[in-house]
């Protein structure tokens, strides 16, 4: 059987998998569940995306960083865009089909919290909203426990002559990122000496403005469509949200701003 579009994409599988819950069915509950359904499949791609940017940090490979964090950048940029789409969703018609989420949350979603635990932003406290059966909990667990994207960034900084102090050497890899002052006047001087790099750590920076940007257009478009309730199968609201609005992943970046 000759391979074609379809059978490549798995396309009747993919198709397939929208089941609205609403009965009669809502208008708006497929706009819902495509959405993140489209989310889960960029937060896969970008795990696959930095996951090669820790192996080029951690090899030392400057061009092959440079490259990718140019991609992940344009993802997240592609993330923040899909919410203009959302907010066409009125408080309204989503809440003619919100009772059929029934347990379900977004705080479950595995892959955005992997996302946030290999990027340094690790809090152990959020594994509770994850199902207690099956794998998933297992394989946070064990992203919690592993090093960070930032911790490979300190390697690649090894080789650019910076020294990394010996805390940040021996620290518990389950913590998250902290800003450090020997890591800042060694990316100081390197942004002075080396243009190359300067590019790579503006791109570093347009990433995690960019992360910074989707968190607060997500956290508006929940208030815009809830309000002050609380989140869908007992989560946490908008109140909780807003505590990691301007949390950064490259806080040395960010903390050097104005000694230029």
């Amino acid at each position: 059987m000759d391979l074609t579009y379809a059978r490549y994409l798995h396309l009747t599988q993919l198709l397939s998998l929208q089941e609205p819950r609403s009965d009669p069915v809502e208008h708006d509950e497929l706009l819902f569940i495509v959405i993140h359904q489209v989310y889960e499949l960029w937060f896969k791609l970008l795990l696959h995306e930095l996951e090669k940017i820790q192996r080029d940090f951690l090899g030392g490979d400057l061009y092959g960083a440079l490259h990718t964090f140019k991609r992940c950048r344009t993802i997240m940029k592609t993330l923040v865009e899909q919410i203009d789409i959302l907010e066409t969703l009125t408080p309204l018609s989503f809440n003619s089909f919100r009772s059929r989420l029934e347990t379900s949350s977004g705080f479950q979603s595995v892959q955005f919290r992997e996302l946030e635990f290999f990027l340094g932003y690790k809090r152990p406290e959020m594994l509770q909203y994850l199902p207690t059966e099956g794998p998933e909990k297992e394989h946070l667990l064990k992203r919690l426990q592993r090093p960070s994207l930032v911790d490979a960034f300190y390697q690649f900084l090894v080789y650019h002559g910076v020294s990394i102090p010996e805390a940040l050497r021996q620290r518990d890899p389950a913590q998250p990122t902290i800003p450090d002052e020997t890591i800042q006047a060694g990316l100081l001087q390197l942004y002075r000496e080396h243009k190359d790099l300067r590019i790579l750590f503006e791109l570093m920076t347009d990433f995690d403005e960019g992360f910074q940007e989707w968190r607060y257009r997500h956290i508006k478009v929940v208030e815009r469509t809830i309000g002050n309730k609380q989140g869908t199968g007992g989560s946490l609201g908008v109140a909780f949200l807003k505590q990691s609005l301007f949390l950064s992943i490259f806080p040395d970046l960010w903390a050097i701003r104005h000694q230029f």
